[in-house]
């Protein structure tokens, strides 16, 4: 797997989080990347993994892929009837 890098604003979305109580740490953000619940195009050609966060929420991560890394750009909750309307 490729290395994964986390941008200083994904660091601090991460610090955010926690303060709001939602369980979210580098590990399950590593997680959800390598075996994502599905996977969309984003803005500026970057791509947004999603994965369960909770019953109710899931975790979407916005990254950009190279050769050599994953780079984290951001990540934020949301709601599961929002995202999977399949």
């Amino acid at each position: 797997m490729k290395k994964i890098v986390f941008s200083r604003h994904a660091e601090y979305k991460i610090q955010v989080l926690i303060r709001h109580q939602v369980n979210v740490d580098k590990s399950l953000i590593e997680k959800i990347i390598s075996k994502p619940g599905r996977v969309e195009n984003g803005y500026k050609n970057r791509l947004i993994a999603q994965g369960q966060l909770d019953e109710y929420h899931v975790l979407r991560i916005v990254y950009e892929e190279s050769e050599e890394e994953i780079k984290i750009i951001t990540i934020y909750p949301g709601r599961r009837s929002r995202y999977e309307k399949d």
